[in-house]
């Protein structure tokens, strides 16, 4: 891939974990906090929204979501320390970091046409 490309989907991947943690932390208020339906509707949208962006990726599917895991984790963990005030420790930084090397091979390795 081409730095543009690259950069596109590094982008891409950074949207979709805010949508899905930012969508679940309003279903997770909703159901877990006691608030309002809307929120949980709101969150129920943000999450659909989602679901679309990773179809702008230049991958298939399982590659996609499999690279979008890594993402995930350290989203997740940065949502909670930024959010919730947790912040992690150092194995969840370990973690995170694997998880990133694992993004990078799965879904920037130089390979042929897939």
């Amino acid at each position: 891939m081409d730095l543009p490309t690259v950069a596109r989907s590094l982008a891409l991947f950074v949207i979709a974990g805010l949508l899905e943690i930012g969508g679940g932390y309003l279903v997770w208020l909703w159901l877990r906090d006691g608030r309002g339906i809307a929120l949980g509707a709101i969150g129920g949208l943000i999450l659909f929204l989602y679901g679309v962006v990773p179809t702008l990726q230049p991958s298939t599917f399982g590659r996609t979501y499999a690279a979008y895991g890594g993402f995930f984790i350290v989203l997740a963990l940065l949502w909670g320390w930024w959010i919730d005030g947790r912040a992690p420790d150092g194995w969840d930084l370990v973690g995170a970091a694997i998880a990133l090397a694992g993004v990078l091979i799965i879904f920037y390795a130089p390979r042929g046409a897939t």
